[in-house]
Parts: structure tokens; C-alpha cells; sequence
């Protein structure tokens, strides 16, 4: 990346200005502008996180707001409240204090007299489900967004659900907030109120893996905040980013599809859960100065042509050998007009005829509740082995359906799946791996889908299987942009579990296939790239002093006497100084997802976080978090705890104890 350090305009940086909300609660926002809005005013950006400007987000936050502040942008970067310096208590995510919050700053900034009225939203996963959140509020004077990795259903394609089955990042990502929750303001910035700020936030800290557990189906909890009940309330020219290597991949089809009044576009790079300008793998883009042109544009009312842009710029990743962590996937961008393309047909490809299996039809399939060890990550994030590996392993645990690729296929959108099947319990699972199996064996995920059958007819209201009854299912994959090289083999692989991705079903389930489809969105391969974006820049980076270097472990554990496997992870984010401010912090993320192979009811999932902050004049805090999640046929079982310390003094703690009965899952 290159660092630009001069700009059209002189900044001006305010690290804590109050901004009060009409309740009385003053919110804490980090703001970068040019020096001379006041006589030449300027647009307004809002950032809206509970992930903390002081530390939290402060690596990506120097490289990017500084720059749009030095091209004539006012950057706002708040901490929602009872997070960070911002006063207040978080309850949920999403709620509608938090978007009235929102609303609030947004009509503030709009306002003020170095602002032209004229404000833009942005923001990564929390932060692009908020903007489109916002947007749909319409708040007058939100002109444009920029959503990243985000989610227009919260239900179906959040961390949450998946198929409508439980994903087990419910548990973890819920065990991350409650870690996240736990850290104090610091004392420089709000004084000796810091401490009973804190302990406020502690006492009514929300346990959100139980909080999210008790909404088992597409219920009015989720609808809310799902932009995609009704996308006509979205009336700011969009501009929706994803990566083929995150959890959010599938959004923005949808969001340039469904958003008919106003502007949307989409780009999906080869990335994970990160900004474009600095995502791995490359390549990554100039994700900023295609930001300015939309800004330019919708904000400042400069003609940038960006209503010209295709619809959807993909890169199409070429195919390579299987690995849990890439530097860099080889490809090409391509561009399309329209979204849905008319060039992007759909094939079908019978299972049986065109994709061939070892076991003629009916087979059945009864895995291990193991399978699906290699699947990685949900959402990966932490810049550790967290993608799908190859895949053999858990492909030899399932049904698998094979056909020689003769000519290069390009595939680019959703791939469908339709199958013929039935069930021999009443709760079942179907999991479905789209492979490229190379000539040496090795089997790269192309795509993936899950299934409840218990929600063969809704996600709202779920029906029991009736054993043995054939059932007729179509669901989508998730959507990708792949090459696959004559030479190899496509495959599709059909298991009944996939554990560590989502919880088992309550009994060990074997399927019957008897039949189904692959519906391929296929496109004319080529070998030209069709759209090339500039190269990414910059503001200065971070300034920090690392006291402790980051460092990503995943391990797989085997008990050779009782055949239990562990997955185990481990994830220290280091130790550093803010160069700037003095404030150090250190991170360290622990977890372990342990099951036997033939015991669906011996799942076990825990965490443990450790949080510490220190400055040089002896103040010193720490909090661990823990948290953990096991179920038995009926009811799921789920507990944290909270230890704050001053010093090594402890000075709160408190424990949660949940049950939740199962509802179809």
C-alpha cells in the first residue's frame, strides 16, 4: 500500500468531541476534517461501531479517515454508547437506540457549519449492517453509504443461522462480545469517572450467545433490521462491497438486485473479513479512491461517472491447490452491465447421470459427526489458518458425486442445489461442498450450502421430518466467481453433519438420496480482465510500540481411547503502546470445540478471552471472559463469566446460566 502523506487540504484532528444525544448521553466520536471547513464546509462521513476508536479499530481508522478528511471530508468515527469513552448502556446489537443514535449524529453533523449537509455512512460487518439499517430510517440528509461485509438478513446470513441450522459462531462471536463489552473508558479521556463507568457496564453487561439462542427461527427479532423485508426503503445510492473468502459473500447480489430506488453497485474481491485497500489474499484495490468517487459523487454532486459503472465488478479466482490460509489467489476481474446478468445462464447437472457416484442411487450417507473439520472459519478474520482446507478427508465422510471437467468452466453467482431425499430421524441436517477435485486427489471448496429439513417448508415455523418420508429441498450455495480447469473434476459432496460450522442435530441422522440437480450459474470463460481499479493507498499508519508479537494457532486434537476430536484455537493479538496517547493493550482469544464421532450430544464448545490495558503511570486493569455451550436432546446449555481486576485485584464477577429448549434444531 502506499502511503500518501499530502493532501489537497490541511487536517484537523479532535480525538474526543461530545456529541450529546437528546437523552443526555454523550457520545464519544474521534474526528478528522479539513482545517478550513468552517469557511469552505464540507460533507460528513459517519463510522458508528461499538469496536472502540481509541484502540479497537485505530489501525484501519488512521489508514482511512485521514484520507478522506484530506480530500475535503468531515470523518466522524463514534463509539456507540456504553462502549469506549461514549456514556450509556449496549443492550443488543442492532437495537433501535442505536439507530436513532445514529440518526442523531447524522442530523448533528448535518447541522454544523462546516458541514454542506450532506452526509455519507460507511462501515465493515457491524458497521455495514448499520449503515444499511440507517439508510432504510432515511434519515434527510444520509446521501450515500458504503456497506462492507454486511448482511441484509439478519437470520438466513449472519453469524447466526445458517440454513436454519445454529451456527456455532452464535457462541463465539457472542463469547467475543462479552469480552469486547468488558474493557473500561480510559481514564485520560473521561477522568475519574472511568471506574464507575465500567463497573455501570459490567453490572448490565447482556450474555448475547443466550440472548441470540432464544430466537431459533425467522421471528420478529430477526426480521427487524433485515433490509431485505422491504428494500424500497433504502434511498441512498449504495455502494456494496464483499470477498469470496468471508461469511457475507452473498449480500451484495442481493443488494444490487433488490435496491430499486437509488443507486446500487456491487464489488466482490478475493478477500476476507477486511477492508479492500489492505485485505488478504490479494490483490487487494484502491479501495479509498473508489470510495472518493462515490463520495464525489452522491455527496459533493461531482460528475465521477460511477452511475455508469457496471453493476457488479467480480473477480473470478482461478483454481489452486487447497490451503487454510492464502497470501494470494491468482485471477481476474470481470464486469457486468446488469445484475442478474443475461450472460450468466443456468446449467443442470443431474446427480447420477452427469455427476457420477461410486453408489448408484439410492445411497444413503450417515457421517460421523466430525465431518466438516476442514471447513475453517465461518467468517475469517483473524489473519490465521482459517480458511477451508482441502477437503479430502471430509469428502470420504460423504456422498460424493464427481464429473470430469472437459473445457474450462467459469462459475459466477449462487449454484443451486436440488435433491430427492429422505430422513431417518425427525431433525436432520443436509450439508452440500461444491469441490474442484485436482488430478492429484486434492479437493479445493468452491462453494457450500446448509440445510435444516426441519425447515423444508419455512424458517418461521418448523415442521419434524417424518422418517422415511421422501421430501423434495432446493437451496442456494453461497455465491462465488470460480475457475475451474479442464483437466479436473467438479464435485459434489452430500454429507448429514458438519461440525465445527453449526451444532449437531439432537441424534445421529443417516439420508437417503434418491435424486437431484446442480443448477451452475455459468459464464463464457475468458482470460482478459475486464476492470482494473488503482492501487491501493493510504494515510500514515498506526503509530505503536509492540511489547508482544500477534501470533494465530488451529490444532486438531485426537483421544486416541475414546475418539473424541478437539478443534482448538488460539489467537494472541499481541501487546502494543499507542505512540500517540500512551494507553497498552493486549488481547488473547481461546477456543475449543470438542465431539465424538458417533455422539451428536457430546458437542462441547468454550471459550476464554483475556483483555488487559496498562498506562506507564501504574494504572492497570484486566477482564477475562468465559463461555461455554453444550445441549442435550431437548434443551441447550450455555454459561459465561465475567472477572474484572484492577492490579490483580479483583473487583467484579459475575456468572450466567442458561437453558434454552430446542425448537427444530
Amino acid at each position: 500500500m502506499k502511503t500518501v502523506t499530502s493532501f489537497p487540504r490541511q487536517i484537523v484532528e479532535t480525538p474526543d468531541l461530545g456529541i450529546v444525544m437528546p437523552d443526555g448521553c454523550r457520545l464519544s466520536a474521534r474526528v478528522w476534517m479539513p482545517q478550513d471547513a468552517v469557511t469552505n464546509p464540507v460533507p460528513a462521513i459517519l463510522e458508528h461501531l461499538p469496536y472502540r476508536k481509541r484502540d479497537g479499530t485505530t489501525a484501519r481508522d488512521s489508514l482511512t479517515h485521514p484520507y478522506f478528511a484530506g480530500h475535503g471530508y468531515a470523518c466522524i468515527r463514534v463509539d456507540m454508547r456504553g462502549n469506549g469513552e461514549s456514556e450509556g448502556l449496549m443492550q443488543d446489537e442492532y437495537s433501535q437506540q442505536e439507530w436513532q443514535d445514529a440518526c442523531d449524529v447524522i442530523a448533528w453533523a448535518a447541522s454544523q457549519p462546516w458541514c454542506n449537509g450532506n452526509v455519507g455512512m460507511m462501515g465493515i460487518s457491524w458497521g455495514g449492517f448499520n449503515s444499511l439499517q440507517v439508510a432504510a430510517m432515511q434519515p434527510p440528509a444520509l446521501k450515500a453509504i458504503i456497506t462492507l461485509c454486511s448482511t441484509d438478513d439478519r437470520y438466513a446470513d449472519d453469524i447466526h443461522y445458517k440454513g436454519g441450522l445454529p451456527l456455532n459462531e452464535n457462541m463465539g462471536w457472542g463469547a467475543t462480545m462479552l469480552s469486547y463489552s468488558s474493557r473500561p473508558p480510559d481514564p485520560a479521556l473521561v477522568g475519574d469517572k472511568w471506574r464507575d463507568m465500567w463497573l455501570d457496564r459490567l453490572e448490565n453487561e447482556p450474555f448475547l450467545p443466550a440472548v441470540w439462542l432464544a430466537h431459533q427461527t425467522r421471528d420478529a427479532y430477526w426480521k427487524r433490521g433485515s433490509v431485505c423485508e422491504d428494500f424500497s426503503k433504502i434511498r441512498a445510492a449504495t455502494l456494496a462491497v464483499g470477498g469470496w473468502g468471508d461469511a457475507y459473500k452473498n449480500t451484495v447480489s442481493r443488494l444490487v438486485s433488490g435496491i430499486t430506488n437509488a443507486p446500487a453497485k456491487g464489488i466482490v474481491g478475493p478477500w476476507i473479513h477486511k477492508y479492500p485497500h489492505f485485505a488478504v489474499p490479494q490483490p487487494s484495490i484502491g479501495f479509498l479512491q473508489e470510495a472518493l468517487r462515490w463520495w464525489d459523487r452522491w455527496l459533493k454532486g461531482i460528475d465521477t461517472g460511477v452511475e455508469n459503472d457496471p453493476a457488479m465488478r467480480l473477480y473470478v479466482m482461478d483454481s489452486v491447490p487447497p490451503r487454510d490460509w492464502y497470501e494470494e489467489r491468482p485471477g481476474r476481474w470481470i464486469a457486468e452491465r446488469e445484475w442478474p446478468s443475461p450472460s450468466i445462464p443456468l446449467r443442470s447437472l443431474s446427480l447420477g447421470g452427469d455427476l457420477r457416484s461410486e453408489d448408484a442411487l439410492p445411497a444413503t450417507v450417515a457421517s460421523p459427526q466430525d465431518t466438516g473439520l476442514a471447513s475453517g472459519e465461518y467468517c475469517a478474520i483473524w489473519l490465521g489458518p482459517e480458511m477451508p482446507g482441502d477437503q479430502r478427508d471430509d469428502d470420504a465422510k460423504s456422498l460424493c458425486f464427481d464429473m470430469e471437467v472437459s473445457d474450462d468452466i467459469e462459475i459466477v453467482g449462487a449454484p443451486v442445489i436440488g435433491l430427492k431425499l429422505s430422513a431417518d430421524k425427525p431433525s436432520a441436517m443436509v450439508a452440500v461442498r461444491l469441490c474442484d477435485v485436482r488430478p492429484d486427489g486434492a479437493s479445493t471448496r468452491i462453494s457450500y450450502g446448509l440445510f435444516n429439513l426441519t425447515h423444508r417448508e419455512s424458517n418461521e415455523f418448523p415442521q419434524p421430518v417424518v422418517p422415511g418420508e421422501i421430501m423434495d429441498i432446493s437451496f442456494k450455495l453461497d455465491d462465488i466467481a470460480y475457475r475451474v480447469p479442464a483437466g479436473h473434476r467438479l464435485r459434489v459432496a452430500i454429507s448429514s453433519a458438519c461440525w465445527p460450522l453449526v451444532w449437531p442435530s439432537p441424534e445421529a441422522a443417516a439420508l437417503t438420496i434418491l435424486g437431484g440437480e446442480l443448477a451452475l450459474p455459468l459464464r463464457q470463460p475468458g482470460t482478459e480482465a475486464q476492470w482494473t481499479f488503482e492501487e491501493p493507498e493510504g494515510a500514515s499508519p498506526w503509530r505503536t510500540e509492540t511489547l508482544r508479537p500477534s501470533a494465530n494457532s488451529r490444532s486438531f486434537e485426537r483421544d486416541q481411547a475414546t475418539g473424541e476430536v478437539s478443534l482448538v484455537i488460539r489467537d494472541d493479538f499481541g501487546e502494543v503502546r499507542d505512540l500517540d496517547h500512551g494507553l497498552i493493550h493486549g488481547e488473547i482469544a481461546r477456543e475449543r470445540w470438542t465431539i465424538q464421532p458417533d455422539d451428536p450430544l457430546s458437542a462441547h464448545g468454550e471459550t476464554h478471552w483475556t483483555q488487559t490495558y496498562a498506562r506507564d503511570d501504574g494504572w492497570s486493569v484486566r477482564t477475562e471472559t468465559l463461555a461455554g455451550m453444550t445441549s442435550t436432546a431437548d434443551a441447550f446449555h450455555l454459561k459465561g463469566r465475567i472477572e474484572a481486576y484492577e492490579g490483580d485485584r479483583l473487583v467484579f464477577e459475575r456468572d450466567f446460566d442458561e437453558t434454552l429448549p430446542r425448537n427444530g434444531v
